[in-house]
């Protein structure tokens, strides 16, 4: 079962990425993890990877391809794998698609979590987080005490990822680069599409519902 994660940030791609690898045993790969494993490990790749960030670049779309796929032959992979943060622009899904195709292989499902600009702002800007780690949200999992940590009872504050105004840009980087993806995979036959209004719970119930019909 070969799975890709789309949504905005915000979404729960993350979230539902790793409920499906525990659920199936297969496992949940993020972009993030496969840079700072292969930089880590001193691989070819990973040096090449490495040049590119410490330039303040982005990696090229050939070489992040060329490192998901590396990373999807490994043998824990063999019953599949959820992805989760790739591909983020048509030329990088044009580029799994072909590789894949190279070794006889194609994407089962690409599941969208689908979700209002707005609800995501709202969502987002409600988090707070303690420098011992603990997170909250004001309206989901409110602490105890208004901006108090239950935990340490330290100040809690709201990351700069999480304010409105970066969320509204993040949000905009992911209309004009990422959205398009949506068309792509609908295009392949393979787009599967989850309200992500009606909670995690539910939300992971339809993707169930989706991926035991394989």
């Amino acid at each position: 079962m070969k799975i890709i994660m789309l949504g905005a940030p915000g979404a729960g791609k993350g979230t539902h990425a790793g409920k499906i690898s525990e659920k199936y045993g297969i496992p949940h790969i993020s972009t993030g993890d496969i840079f700072r494993e292969n930089i880590k490990n001193g691989t070819e790749l990973g040096k090449k990877a490495k040049g590119y960030m410490d330039a303040g670049e982005l990696v090229p779309d050939e070489l992040t391809c060329d490192l998901v796929v590396d990373r999807i032959h490994q043998d824990d992979a063999k019953n599949g794998y959820v992805l989760d943060g790739f591909p983020r622009t048509i030329p990088q899904a044009e580029a799994l698609t072909k590789a894949l195709a190279a070794a006889g292989e194609k994407v089962d499902y690409a599941i969208e979590i689908n979700l209002d600009d707005q609800v995501i702002i709202d969502r987002m800007s409600g988090r707070r987080v303690c420098s011992c780690g603990a997170t909250y949200h004001i309206v989901n999992i409110p602490p105890k005490k208004e901006g108090i940590c239950d935990k340490c009872g330290k100040e809690l504050v709201i990351r700069k990822d999480d304010e409105p105004e970066t969320v509204k840009k993040r949000l905009e980087v992911y209309h004009k680069q990422t959205a398009p993806l949506i068309d792509y995979y609908k295009n392949e036959g393979i787009l599967r599409v989850i309200d992500g209004t009606t909670g995690l719970e539910q939300g992971f119930q339809d993707i169930c519902a989706i991926l035991d019909q394989k």
